[in-house]
């Protein structure tokens, strides 16, 4: 059963003198959370944790789909580029901004820039009322794809590029009034403080379409925002990820699908075979790649479907995520997401569509209608260890040939990840100073006693790096130089 963390164990003042230099190297996407909530969970949470920012549901207006319950989806059909969403209206949003930075947080917005609504007609969370191909005085028919079907041959670029995706209408990204169109929206959000965008369904826009935009946006400001774009490339397509790496870095979506099925055993794949994860797989080059074990559409079997573990495979998945967050390949983003009983379904929300508050008061109440896998005591803590192992290679490799397995990340950390139902207890070579370290995914470090919280969970280093650690079944065990204790 997974352990749940409801505070945080771990701060970035655990390394003395390193606390305002300590790199931040993960992120997370907290799935349909309103402003408010994304807010306080900055102050609260993300920034002691040591999170590097957090990717936002996208911003601006849309539809509104009552009448299917008010899907998740709904988000991803804009109506207009009004910065008004189920999330929040625009001062909210700037407050979170504000509030998120100073929280050493920073923040990404989803901009959805391939289409428009996919409804014939209706209002949208701004109040705007719209006909599909008439959006006031945004778009016009004129603007859109003349190719009035959905995607068919997934192998014909004419199609992916041009058709619908799913009914959405599909802007014409050549033309230079949606490019205009498309920089103002973008230009307001980086105004608000957004320091990045992630590009929905890129890969449906040629990659010089993209191009232009950028260029455009940085002709008229100043601002360098961080370029993340979602290609879905199963390596049997005609778009490739390859085209996009230009305009910045791409979603690798084989990473989680390669990831999950060797810690789920498919067809007698092991996590010994992680070892070599990386290019050689046919994945992107680390420093291009955006990872994931699991992300908002491949927990619902969509984007092209897909063998991903979740929430709802919680031991394996606190194992996975653990070893994403320990091995150096990619730059990793955490889901923190809702319980759902269909694949369509809604954040948590009132009759009338109004989202739950994920906080009451000062509390989150998290673990329930609320998920919040960024919490877990399998995750979080993991933050700390990433940034802390930062710029390290893997060493000391070992496995026993099926599904357990162990590495070091240099001098600044050690990681065990038993897969098996069996004990581990094996003594490890590291390159960590001699001493005493605290298992972080089982203990708090209490600094000023120089003790683990839970004092079995300490761990000796000898003066040759030798340790000898025992990892229970499904369980992991990491420690770090932020968590030696004497």
């Amino acid at each position: 059963m997974t352990v749940l963390i409801i505070g945080f164990s771990l701060r970035s003042d655990m390394i003395s003198g390193e606390s305002k230099t300590l790199p931040r190297t993960a992120f997370v996407h907290l799935f349909e959370w309103q402003w408010d909530d994304i807010a306080r969970e900055c102050e609260t949470f993300l920034g002691p944790q040591g999170f590097a920012a957090v990717q936002i549901s996208p911003p601006n207006e849309h539809a509104v789909v009552a009448e299917q319950g008010f899907p998740w989806w709904q988000r991803y059909q804009p109506v207009s580029y009004k910065l008004q969403s189920r999330s929040g209206d625009r001062t909210q949003l700037a407050n979170m901004i504000q509030r998120c930075h100073q929280a050493g947080v920073k923040v990404y917005a989803d901009a959805v820039i391939n289409h428009m609504t996919a409804q014939e007609s209706g209002v949208g969370s701004a109040g705007t009322p719209f006909i599909r191909y008439h959006y006031a005085d945004l778009y016009q028919p004129s603007d859109f794809h003349s190719c009035d079907r959905n995607i068919r041959d997934y192998t014909n670029r004419d199609e992916v590029m041009n058709c619908q995706l799913v009914g959405l209408p599909d802007l014409k990204t050549s033309s230079p009034k949606v490019q205009q169109r498309i920089v103002e929206y973008l230009i307001s959000l980086l105004n608000l403080g957004v320091d990045g965008f992630r590009i929905d369904a890129a890969k449906h826009m040629e990659s010089q379409d993209i191009a232009a935009i950028l260029a455009l946006l940085d002709r008229q400001t100043t601002k360098e925002p961080y370029i993340y774009q979602e290609v879905i490339d199963p390596g049997n397509e005609a778009i490739k990820k390859t085209e996009y790496y230009p305009n910045g870095d791409v979603i690798e979506f084989e990473y989680g699908k390669k990831v999950g099925a060797k810690f789920m055993g498919i067809e007698g794949q092991t996590i010994a075979q992680l070892e070599t994860l990386g290019e050689s797989w046919g994945l992107m080059p680390s420093n291009k790649a955006i990872v994931f074990i699991d992300n908002h559409d491949k927990q619902r079997g969509h984007g092209g479907g897909g063998t991903y573990l979740t929430h709802q495979d919680p031991e394996l998945y606190d194992l996975a995520n653990v070893f994403m967050l320990a091995f150096p390949y990619g730059y990793p983003q955490v889901m923190s997401s809702y319980r759902f009983t269909n694949s369509d379904q809604g954040p948590p929300a009132d009759a009338n569509g109004k989202t739950h508050p994920v906080y009451r008061g000062d509390q989150a109440f998290c673990f329930g209608e609320w998920v919040c896998e960024h919490r877990y005591t399998a995750i979080a803590p993991m933050i700390q260890f990433r940034n802390i192992t930062t710029d390290t290679a893997v060493t000391h490799w070992w496995s026993n040939g099926n599904n357990q397995i162990a590495f070091g990340r240099g001098d600044k950390g050690f990681v065990v990840i038993n897969r098996e139902d069996t004990v581990l207890t094996h003594t490890f070579q590291t390159d960590l100073p001699q001493g005493t370290y605290c298992n972080i995914l089982k203990s708090e470090v209490e600094r000023n006693r120089r003790t683990c919280g839970d004092r079995t969970q300490a761990i000796a280093v000898n003066a040759q790096g030798q340790a000898t650690i025992t990892a229970l079944p499904m369980e992991a065990v990491a420690i770090h130089v932020g968590a030696k204790v004497s």
